[in-house]
């Protein structure tokens, strides 16, 4: 079993600008490769789970989403050629209980407060949740991680103190991280010290 650190998207790794459809909109955020690098240096893997409305809302498809992720990965590789790693696993939901696509709309088990993206990629990936963190910027990122029995972080980029996403509403009211700061290099900090 090994050790991971689970990364919300939007608000992470990149600049939250709503909803995203456009590969060309992605903007990594400040210290965000040098962090994943120092992360993988000391044995974390590194896992994306994000939810994703847009595709529910008929605004983009889930190749439009791998296609961001890719750009993703692409301008991390710039920012930092020689020191970071490749994304170990990208998982999104595509879910909405209101979704205006038939096919999306539904109580998943993997939309965000609930842990199903974390647990699988646990199962596929060999990783310790007990021995992982999860990091997001909203307090349904820190619930999704605390019923999968991660530590949490709660990063105040932006949307931490947003009202909670539809079904989150109680998941959020009861969610409190383990630790708060200012940005991914902060949580990547704090991880580095507290192992």
């Amino acid at each position: 079993m090994t050790r991971a650190v689970f990364l919300d998207r939007d608000g992470v790794l990149i600049e939250d600008v709503g909803l995203l459809t456009e590969h060309s909109a992605v903007r990594v955020l400040p210290g965000v490769a040098q962090t994943l690098g120092a992360l993988r240096a000391r044995g974390y893997k590194l896992v994306v789970v994000s939810n994703q409305t847009v595709i529910a809302r008929g605004l983009a498809t889930e190749g439009g989403v791998a296609d961001v992720h890719r750009k993703l990965q692409a301008d991390l590789n710039a920012d930092a050629p020689s020191t970071v790693p490749e994304i170990d696993a990208w998982y999104f939901c595509p879910h909405h209980p209101h979704a205006n696509v038939a096919e999306y709309r539904k109580d998943c088990e993997c939309r965000k407060p609930k842990p199903g993206m974390l647990i699988d990629a646990a199962s596929r990936l060999g990783i310790d949740l007990k021995q992982s963190v999860m990091i997001g910027d909203r307090l349904t990122d820190v619930a999704a991680g605390a019923a999968a029995g991660c530590r949490t972080i709660l990063v105040q980029t932006g949307q931490h103190d947003a009202p909670p996403i539809v079904g989150g509403e109680a998941a959020a009211a009861a969610a409190k991280p383990d630790h708060v700061c200012a940005d991914l290099a902060a949580a990547g900090r704090w991880i580095l010290e507290e192992r």
